[in-house]
């Protein structure tokens, strides 16, 4: 019980203080809506929405969801509010859970826009709204993830945002967002496997068209052995270098 008290009470001070502010919100329609926009004036007609949707919904949760975890975790621990929460007597488990939730509600909020207007407004078809949904859920959590797994390096606000554009950018070409991973050169493909948002991407790809590059469980298993991975790497390095 007490455990679940302090997991939202710790929830609750993070979406007050971070993600219910207005420039956030606004920031999470604008963002995937303007890529949208571009797309639909860039042809000026009616563009393939299925080949551009999976793109700015994993954009969208991806770069929503990075940002604003580099942004929390940096910011407490450079303030030394995040020593004052490891002081709590609960596992340190349970608190980067609680500090991590908030950006995977963000990132399920910023993929609401694009889907609901590729849906509603360019009547893309959706193949199975159940592995869209898990998708995006997994998406969010992976995307967080990785943006934990950065921010532990950081001490700075700035430093945390440019370590995450140093891996966010080459994803937007390699992870299958835009371009389709068997369209790349041979030598650089590798790097698309070793991403874990690529398999996130290729899951809204089953659900959107029904067409991924490997098997819908295998991307299951691939995201969950990967978060798996690097929320425990995660931990590890903030015992080894934030605890003493």
């Amino acid at each position: 019980m007490k455990s679940a008290i302090a997991f939202w009470n710790i929830l609750l001070k993070d979406m007050k203080n971070y993600y219910l502010k207005p420039p956030n919100i606004s920031w999470g329609i604008i963002f995937p809506f303007a890529w949208m926009l571009m797309m639909f004036l860039r042809t000026k007609t009616a563009f393939n929405i299925e080949e551009v949707f999976p793109g700015i919904v994993g954009m969208s949760i991806l770069f929503g969801t990075t940002s604003m975890l580099s942004v929390t975790i940096t910011f407490e621990r450079k303030a030394r509010s995040f020593e004052r929460l490891l002081l709590a007597p609960i596992s340190i488990e349970l608190l980067i859970t609680a500090k991590i939730a908030g950006a995977i509600l963000f990132g399920i909020f910023n993929s609401i826009v694009p889907v609901l207007f590729s849906v509603l407004y360019f009547k893309a078809f959706v193949s199975s709204w159940a592995v869209l949904i898990t998708g995006i859920i997994l998406l969010s959590i992976i995307s967080t993830l990785l943006g934990l797994f950065i921010s532990v390096s950081a001490k700075e606000v700035f430093e945390a945002q440019t370590y995450s554009n140093f891996f966010r950018f080459p994803m937007i070409f390699l992870c299958g967002l835009f371009i389709p991973v068997s369209a790349l050169p041979l030598i650089i493909r590798p790097l698309s496997y070793i991403l874990p948002v690529t398999y996130g991407i290729d899951t809204l790809h089953h659900a959107i068209s029904g067409n991924g590059f490997l098997p819908i469980g295998i991307d299951f298993i691939i995201l969950a052995v990967c978060c798996f991975l690097l929320f425990f790497i995660s931990i590890y390095n903030i015992r080894r270098r934030w605890i003493i």
